[in-house]
């Protein structure tokens, strides 16, 4: 049960607040470490984590990157545009959205897809950025796509921008901490 505790501990980004010295079942500490912690309020609940929503900002990677390269090869086209996104991408799909084009490759080459995923976080952050009728749009990357005033040059111009972003943002993450 100690690993348990760790393990919550880790989950809690190290919070030791997080740390729960009962177990559930019986209602006793599990040992002299766990009983020696101190319980805040609602300890022995699972934690829940910290959700920013539409703001999150999860680490970037190289992969995130490669996911970024790939939509945008693969809305290489006008013709391979789908300028009216539901947010539903079938698998035979012949058009995409920026959604799309994004979720695809994110599939591809993680295996699934998060839609707070790194990738698709920063690419709503540039339509923060870039989109003059960002405040009217329901959901920010199908409203920049399906947006009248949207061409297919802003389609490309999104897809470098959001490359630079996050690969700045990499070179950031992982810059040596100079202490």
């Amino acid at each position: 049960m100690i690993r348990n505790l760790l393990l919550i501990c880790m989950t809690g980004l190290l919070e030791i607040s997080f740390c729960t010295a009962l177990t559930p079942a019986q209602g006793r500490p599990e040992s002299a470490l766990a009983s020696a912690l101190p319980m805040p309020q609602g300890a022995g609940q699972t934690p829940k984590p910290a959700d920013a929503g539409s703001e999150a900002r999860p680490p970037v990677t190289d992969i995130d990157v490669k996911i970024v390269q790939k939509a945008r090869d693969i809305l290489n086209s006008p013709s391979n545009w789908n300028r009216a996104d539901t947010r539903s991408c079938p698998a035979n799909a012949k058009t995409f959205s920026i959604y799309c084009a994004l979720e695809k490759p994110t599939n591809d080459l993680t295996g699934t897809f998060q839609h707070r995923g790194a990738a698709m976080q920063e690419a709503r952050f540039v339509i923060d950025d870039i989109a003059p009728n960002r405040k009217t749009y329901h959901h920010r990357l199908m409203g920049y796509n399906n947006d009248p005033a949207t061409t297919f040059a802003d389609v490309q111009k999104f897809f470098q921008l959001l490359e630079e972003r996050i690969s700045k943002r990499l070179k950031e993450e992982n810059k040596p901490s100079s202490n």
